[in-house]
């Protein structure tokens, strides 16, 4: 068959795709599936979480897009109250601070005691790339965009400044376009692949996140006392039920490990227990003592787990 001749069959036989359109496609690819945990109807432990360090060189809105996402990740749990960014930011400029991941165990609970928050949640992203992959045939051109990036997490307890938990996780995007003779979906840089491959890398390790989140004890303090009356710094969007059981305990002297220095943990005095009485607002609640010691201002309250029902 004559060369002209074999060209006019293989362009008829690509009619039907020259009709159709040579549309792009993209998939996600991470470590693992996530499966968030399910809602839950107990009390909401206080999280705030630092933007993530960029150890890479591929742009300084990495960190943020990080925090973001994992943001996200964790309202979907219904679990947890998250400090908003600009307050965090807020108290972070008037502690003269550093607004990323790099902050240090004992900086980052420092932090974490002033909003409140039961822990911080700090990262980085260790691991980004953007490569582009093709081939050319007589008449079809397919181009192929891979994004891929590698995040580090940590969890720090607010109120000793350990380390409780540490993951690494690594999510990869494709975005595949082609076209056929110089007509369809032409292949030219995808911003959105860097959030993609960002959100399969946080979404491989959120399900073990969250639930090292709510291995941390729920608590409260007393932010004021008016005779009997207990005014505690929880509310309704903590979820803290009218007729909850807390412990008061105070708190102590920190305790020191010996070898390392680092704080371990406070001594405490339970003093006993009190009832929730009202709700006063998204933060705030009443509550008295049912039996034991007065309280003071600043001392803790948990929740006790075999006296109220759902917790």
């Amino acid at each position: 068959m004559p060369l002209m001749n074999r060209r006019l069959v293989l362009v008829a036989a690509a009619l039907p795709f020259l009709a159709a359109g040579c549309p792009s496609s993209s998939t996600v690819q991470h470590d693992s599936a996530p499966v968030l945990a399910d809602k839950i109807t107990g009390p909401r432990l206080r999280i705030a979480i630092v933007e993530f360090e960029n150890k890479t060189t591929y742009g300084q809105r990495l960190g943020s897009a990080s925090a973001d996402i994992l943001v996200t990740e964790l309202a979907k749990t219904d679990r947890f109250i998250l400090i908003e960014r600009q307050k965090l930011e807020k108290i972070m400029q008037e502690q003269k601070l550093g607004m990323t991941g790099v902050v240090d165990p004992d900086t980052a609970a420092k932090v974490g005691r002033v909003l409140g928050a039961a822990a911080i949640v700090t990262g980085a992203v260790s691991e980004f790339g953007v490569k582009t992959e093709g081939s050319d045939a007589l008449i079809a051109e397919t181009k192929r965009q891979i994004a891929e990036a590698g995040v580090d997490v940590r969890i720090i307890d607010a109120e000793t400044s350990q380390i409780l938990y540490a993951e690494s996780g690594h999510g990869k995007a494709t975005n595949e376009t082609g076209s056929f003779l110089g007509l369809g979906s032409h292949s030219s840089y995808d911003e959105g692949l860097e959030g993609k491959a960002l959100r399969a890398a946080i979404t491989g390790f959120a399900n073990n996140l969250t639930s090292r989140l709510m291995q941390i004890p729920w608590s409260c303090r007393i932010a004021d006392m008016d005779g009997p009356t207990m005014y505690l710094d929880a509310g309704l969007r903590s979820r803290l039920a009218v007729g909850t059981i807390l412990e008061v305990v105070h708190l102590g002297a920190e305790i020191k490990s010996p070898a390392t220095g680092l704080v371990i943990g406070r001594k405490e005095a339970v003093l006993g227990k009190a009832r929730v009485t009202k709700s006063l607002g998204e933060d705030a609640s009443q509550a008295s003592m049912v039996e034991g010691n007065a309280p003071a201002k600043g001392d803790l309250c948990r929740i006790i787990v075999g006296e109220n029902k759902g917790y």
